[in-house]
């Protein structure tokens, strides 16, 4: 009987961790997206410039080079020209790479 317990106990911890297991799949890949959609910006920077420039147009063409597709740079460069903090400038080049991956 003792045994019964254990492994209702067992299935019931395995069951209730499925969806936190789910969770951390659906987080990876959004980073996994995320970290593809980078090496594409990186790669057609020059195409991505407008793209940055129209969302962020007090970014100078000082800024953009320096930028060169990098996020964490793009961050930074948002975070300075709009004086905000630097979680607001995750925020905001979160929300734009939401957006940019449903157009890709």
């Amino acid at each position: 009987m003792r045994s019964i317990a254990i492994l209702a106990a067992c299935v019931a911890v395995a069951v209730a961790s499925v969806p936190l297991v789910a969770g951390a799949q659906i987080t990876n890949t959004t980073q996994n997206d995320a970290q593809t959609m980078w090496e594409k910006v990186k790669g057609s920077w020059s195409q991505t410039k407008g793209a940055v420039k129209e969302q962020w147009g007090e970014l100078t063409d000082d800024d953009l080079l320096a930028i060169e597709g990098r996020r964490d740079q793009l961050v930074g460069k948002i975070q300075t020209r709009y004086g905000i903090s630097r979680e607001a400038a995750e925020a905001q080049v979160g929300a734009w790479e939401k957006s940019r991956l449903k157009d890709m």
